[in-house]
């Protein structure tokens, strides 16, 4: 067995599948919504028996390593390497795995690892006595900085360059990691100097970027980001996620603030569900990363005119994900961090509980800005309203949203609920298209032939002597399945999967994939003599038929001799 084999063998998919995606157990399979498309309903797959996953919407389907892959954004080899270090199995340096991206890639990130070591260590060095007097300024525990990994970046402008040089970094590496830029006249310099580091994290809580903040008010910007690199890009990246993510399922909510030292700041009042985006406008993505784990989110933005435009732009992304949102509004103009530094804990956590659902939101802004008590400020804010009344995701909630909207402004209820009919309309979820499945004989056959060792051992030799196999409507999976037995090759779903065309991929995924009673070896004799009994019927036709075409020709002797063989078969 080589080492992807093993590998996957030592791995479960589930709970690889598990740190991503939300998952129900439904029988013998799990199920959640798919993280590679947006969809209400779930229709994403995971089979532990198999070891495979399944779209039945997007069609998405693979092992463990394939996901990975998927969800990471990586390659092959790097899929490998992440699961191996998960899961404590060695790798071997085997160069034929890795490809110059792949290479390239591994290079910056380790580069980032190297960076953030090198932060941390001047942030407690003499060079970060200013550093370290902002954190104690702005009240951030000591064990907060460690566990963010908070640094300093000296501003020399050569630090990060001298430590790259003594690993012998090439330039495509260096061009390629975001940390370092060139000199026109030639040479390098670090891209972050004389700020506080913030290092940025995948899901899986690996170093991809940084986030630097000024320290002098001369330094513009406030704030500077990482660029895109090889490793890092910003609308699949949420600051905290991989932290946050297990909060975000214990309390089945996520809050999301703005800012780095707000996420610090609530999550050191052991509120853990909070993230922020990194540096960027909410995007598709990171909503739907976040969707993996709940589809309920509390918007915490800053209370200032910007922060309230972000969080209303935020919403209509939300809602077009599907997501149940309610916006948080503070008190006496603070941020997330200052609330819970002068309010604590269980106050912040009063003021989540208490949060307004969006709509709600929006007709108190929506009245701030048509103050006037006349109609047509009623009408403007009736229509300001109408489009946020058609994003909410429930129709009850819809109607009863509707409803109230009548006597919160004073408009009559008629007016309303016309208006509503017309544009609150259901938005049906595109179907999922499904193909008939496999009739129940070859799906037993099939799932015991790849779950179950002494089925496969009884069965798979009789079953390849069976001319009925031959007009079944999974013909070529079984060609492919006997193929593989041939071979020597591991037989199990990945392997027979990638064995067969689009078209008999989905059939068989789509077929073992459906619920279902887990079939016995019983189960799978019947079967056998199910299809021997099909085979029996097709040749009894047959003989009829020729003995009837013989009586036609009058070939009495022809006749006789099949009709000898018909009472044999009888």
């Amino acid at each position: 067995m080589d080492f992807v084999e093993h590998l996957k063998s030592q791995v479960d998919i589930v709970q690889t599948i598990q740190a991503y995606v939300k998952l129900r157990r439904v029988g013998r399979r799990y199920t959640g919504l798919c993280p590679f498309h947006s969809e209400k309903s779930p229709s994403f797959s995971v089979n532990g028996d198999l070891q495979f996953y399944h779209c039945f919407g997007c069609k998405a389907g693979g092992d463990v390593l394939k996901f990975i892959e998927q969800i990471e954004h990586v390659s092959f080899y790097e899929a490998l390497k992440i699961l191996s270090e998960r899961n404590g199995i060695p790798m071997p340096k085997r160069a034929e795995y890795a490809d110059a991206e792949s290479k390239l890639r591994g290079a910056v990130m380790t580069m980032h690892e190297i960076a953030e070591q090198e932060f941390r260590e001047l942030l407690k060095s003499p060079q970060g006595a200013e550093a370290r007097a902002y954190v104690m300024k702005r009240g951030v525990p000591a064990e907060m900085v460690d566990l963010f990994g908070i640094g300093y970046s000296d501003r020399s402008g050569r630090w990060l360059v001298r430590a790259f040089e003594r690993h012998s970094f090439t330039s495509e590496q260096l061009d390629a990691s975001g940390l370092v830029m060139k000199r026109d006249s030639g040479g390098y310099f670090d891209r972050f100097r004389g700020r506080l580091m913030f290092p940025i994290h995948n899901e899986s809580g690996k170093v991809i970027g940084f986030g630097g903040r000024a320290l002098e008010a001369e330094d513009n910007p406030k704030y500077l980001n990482s660029p895109e690199t090889p490793v890092y890009k910003k609308s699949n990246v949420l600051y905290n996620l991989h932290r946050a993510k297990e909060g975000i399922r214990k309390r089945d909510r996520s809050i999301l603030v703005e800012g780095y030292m707000d996420v610090i700041g609530v999550y050191a009042a052991g509120v853990h569900e909070v993230v922020a985006s990194c540096g960027t406008a909410l995007t598709n993505p990171q909503i739907r990363m976040l969707k993996r784990h709940s589809s309920n989110i509390t918007v915490n933005y800053d209370p200032d005119a910007a922060g309230e435009n972000a969080a209303e732009k935020s919403i209509k992304l939300l809602l077009d994900e599907s997501m149940h949102v309610r916006i948080m509004e503070l008190d006496e103009d603070l941020d997330p961090d200052e609330y819970c530094k002068k309010h604590g804990a269980e106050a912040y956590e009063g003021r989540v509980n208490a949060a307004k659902t969006y709509f709600y939101w929006l007709a108190d802004r929506a009245r701030a800005r048509y103050p006037e008590k006349t109609s047509e400020a009623r009408v403007a804010i009736f229509q300001f309203l109408l489009p946020a009344i058609q994003g909410l995701p429930d129709k009850l909630e819809r109607a009863a949203v509707a409803n109230d909207v009548a006597s919160y402004l004073g408009i009559e209820r008629g007016l309303v609920l016309e208006n509503f009919r017309k544009m609150a309309v259901e938005r049906p979820e595109k179907p999922i298209r499904m193909r008939e499945p496999l009739p129940n004989t070859d799906r037993i056959l099939l799932n015991l032939l790849l779950t179950n060792v002494e089925a496969r051992e009884q069965i798979l030799p009789q079953l390849m002597e069976l001319p009925a196999v031959k007009t079944s409507a999974a013909r070529r999976i079984y060609e492919a399945l006997f193929a593989l037995a041939a071979s020597g090759a591991p037989m199990n779903f990945a392997q027979l999967h990638g064995r067969l065309e689009d078209e008999d991929r989905e059939l068989l995924s789509e077929s073992l994939f459906r619920e279902g009673v887990e079939p016995t070896l019983e189960d799978g004799m019947a079967c056998l003599e199910k299809m021997r009994h099909t085979d029996l019927t097709a040749e009894r036709d047959r003989l009829k038929l020729a003995i009837k075409d013989a009586e036609r020709r009058g070939d009495l002797r022809e006749a006789l001799r099949l009709m000898q063989e018909l009472e044999k078969l009888k």
